[in-house]
């Protein structure tokens, strides 16, 4: 008897837990869903804004009325820099080793181009010589296309 009474308990908050979680879901699941974005520990690391701050840089847009004045605005997904991010911008310090063509990144209608974010060092292979470094090696590939062409890419060495 105390079992079953136990039992028909438990039964009743367990579903009394279910219902709860079902009804926050739907508030949850409307807000715009977000890139992947983390950064090298693995956190996410990004957000929504309506510009993009100092020392950010931005991996996806989509039209808003949420950043004031008339009609749609532009809203950036903004997250700091790392090595292997798929970003819209190259930010000061980084070099790119890959793009693609993409609408992830348009601010005004039509195709971007999207960069593969690389910390420079020696042996890497990238689409820039950045400061501080020199090229050891050449290629001609389409993995650095900004306009369709190939182009040369660069062994990085650090002097």
């Amino acid at each position: 008897m105390i079992r079953s009474k136990l039992r028909t308990l438990l039964l009743g908050g367990g579903s009394a837990a279910v219902m709860l979680a079902t009804a926050l879901v739907p508030a949850t699941a409307s807000a715009s869903p977000a890139p992947e974005a983390r950064d090298a520990a693995g956190a996410a690391a990004g957000f929504w804004s309506c510009t993009v701050p100092p020392g950010y840089t931005y991996s996806a847009t989509q039209n808003t009325l949420n950043c004031g004045g008339s009609g749609f605005r532009t809203y950036y997904f903004v997250q700091p820099p790392a090595d292997n991010l798929w970003a819209c911008t190259v930010s000061d310090g980084f070099t790119y080793s890959s793009t693609q063509n993409t609408l992830d990144c348009s601010t005004g209608g039509g195709f971007r181009t999207k960069y593969l974010l690389r910390t420079p060092k020696t042996g890497l292979w990238a689409c820039t010589v950045p400061s501080g470094f020199t090229y050891t090696s050449t290629q001609n590939t389409l993995d650095c296309s900004t306009s369709g062409g190939f182009r040369t890419k660069y062994l990085l060495r650090a002097f």
